[in-house]
């Protein structure tokens, strides 16, 4: 059995981390899940959350805003709609995201709005969980 396994984040902009690590928790559209060498192959969507990435010691906090995961037994590659390092993240940009996700829902009509309002909702909890 690996003690480790490939993780991989991408976003449309840039390639922010690819290195080998011990687990991965990632908020899935149907729940918060954490991925480990050895994983059975999974394929989900991201909800609005906080991504964890532990190898050692070290842990790698960030904030992804929806997108794609694919975890296998070698690894999890992660296709972010926009991911930011935690530390880096202000209330600002926070409550920016935020108001985009507020503008989408209210393009949208009144059947198509459930998934709109369920990342306002995740992104309403980012703030108040994560806005510094």
């Amino acid at each position: 059995m690996a003690d480790t396994m490939q993780f991989d984040l991408v976003t449309p902009e840039r390639k922010l981390a690819s290195m080998a690590v011990d687990s991965v928790e990632i908020p899935g559209s149907e729940g918060e899940f954490t991925a480990l060498p050895n994983h059975s192959p999974f394929l989900t969507t991201l909800r609005p959350g906080l991504m964890r990435v532990i190898s050692g010691s070290e842990v790698t906090e960030y904030i992804v805003t929806g997108g794609f995961a694919e975890v296998s037994p070698e690894g999890a590659t992660v296709l972010a709609e926009d991911a930011l390092l935690k530390s880096e993240v202000t209330r600002d940009k926070l409550e920016a995201l935020l108001a985009k996700a507020e503008a989408e829902l209210e393009k949208l009509a009144e059947h198509e709005n459930a998934d709109a309002a369920r990342r306002v909702a995740d992104h309403k909890e980012l703030l108040i969980r994560h806005g510094a």
